[in-house]
């Protein structure tokens, strides 16, 4: 695994309900070689780069096992390609749809476990967090989740959405951005018709939005400066969100506690296909990234779909309050389109690929199209490299 020079862990432990005590657990970050001191005069800002949905089917697993020399399986190769734009954030989030498996018990579609190599290849690439509530999160009941959160411990990759143990799932996840501690919680809408495991209904978070918000504000009374919400929603193979993630996006947006906003800013995933990026009341939702790693993606028509394979990764600026207790806002939002290219097995950066001659301008201009679908320009989202 690849020095990591910006991720710092921080436990933050409070009751997930309204009107919960909350206790914080407080852990100082190491220092790290080249990392700024904080300015004398106040706290500075952060980068936060967050991507979409990581599904391995079995074509990428075997990709993987090819990339390790046919002896375990390595995902590093796979995410090269936008290694430099992660790891130079000071805040790195990605979406691990699926679950792991044991000892060479790894599945694609319909129930998918994952190698935990996948884990690896994350923390290489420079993740700091993963959301993990999907509608996969109980393909392989609570052993799923115990394996993909013991192995994301292991690399030093935090995460949020299910839980091993009733403790851990009334525990924040909060990371250290620049100056700021960044909340990161996680939710979906099903679990794909599989119940929660006998005597932990706490297993994985499912969208309530009474329940978000009520989390959202005991980050914040926590200490968080930063609340981040990651949402697996929407319609598959639609690029328009749909009413449900329109109607939750107003809500959740519009909650506040004394003049603040509870969230400030929302991460959809699931759809499969980008969607748009939008500023609702004054904070950014991103509707669906779509998937980053994903293998041939038939839709509902059963035909393979181009779109299933392309998505966007968010990157968003932000700068600390004019004075203490305001909040924390984004000062530059951009979007960078990516593809995975199924039959090299790796994530491509389009804006870089382009630079570079490949003829993929056309894939390119469809992902921006789609991202600023909702009026996002005019509110200063740009599309970066």
């Amino acid at each position: 695994m690849i020095a990591r020079r910006r991720q710092v862990a921080l436990a933050l432990t409070a009751l997930l309900a309204a009107g919960a005590a909350c206790q914080a657990q407080h852990r100082e970050p190491p220092e790290r070689p080249g990392r700024p001191a904080p300015s004398a005069d106040g706290p500075r800002g952060f980068t936060l780069v967050a991507s979409g949905d990581v599904l391995p089917h079995s074509s990428v697993i075997d990709r993987a096992r090819y990339d390790a020399g046919g002896t375990g399986y390595d995902f590093r190769p796979m995410l090269s390609g936008v290694e430099p734009l992660v790891s130079r954030a000071d805040l790195a989030l990605c979406h691990m749809e699926t679950v792991y498996g044991a000892n060479g018990d790894y599945t694609g579609y319909p129930a998918f476990k994952s190698p935990p190599e996948v884990a690896k290849g994350l923390a290489a690439t420079g993740y700091d967090g993963c959301s993990t509530a999907s509608n996969h999160s109980l393909d392989d009941g609570a052993d799923g989740i115990r394996r993909t959160l013991d192995a994301l411990d292991r690399e030093g990759v935090r995460h949020a959405g299910t839980a091993r143990t009733e403790q851990e799932a009334r525990t924040v996840t909060v990371l250290r951005a620049g100056d700021a501690e960044v909340a990161h919680l996680s939710y979906t809408y099903d679990t794909n018709g599989y119940p929660l495991p006998q005597g932990q209904p706490w297993a994985v978070n499912l969208i309530d939005e009474n329940r978000i918000l009520a989390d959202a504000r005991a980050a914040r009374r926590a200490g968080a400066d930063v609340v981040v919400v990651s949402v697996h929603w929407g319609t598959e193979w639609q690029d328009a969100p749909d009413d449900r993630q329109l109607t939750l996006a107003r809500s959740l947006t519009a909650s506040r506690t004394n003049g603040r906003p509870d969230i400030d800013l929302i991460l959809g995933t699931h759809a499969h296909v980008p969607q748009a990026y939008e500023k609702v009341n004054g904070t950014w939702v991103v509707y669906g990234m779509g998937d980053q790693i994903a293998g041939e993606m038939y839709n509902h028509q059963g035909v393979q779909d181009p779109r299933g394979n392309r998505s966007s990764i968010g990157r968003f600026t932000f700068v600390p309050p004019a004075k203490p207790g305001g909040r924390w806002e984004v000062g530059k939002a951009e979007f960078i389109p990516q593809l995975f290219d199924i039959d090299a097995g790796r994530v491509v950066n389009l804006n870089r690929a382009i630079a570079d001659g490949a003829e993929l301008s056309g894939v390119r201009d469809r992902i921006r199209d789609v991202v600023l679908s909702r009026g996002a320009a005019k509110d200063g989202l740009t599309m970066g490299k």
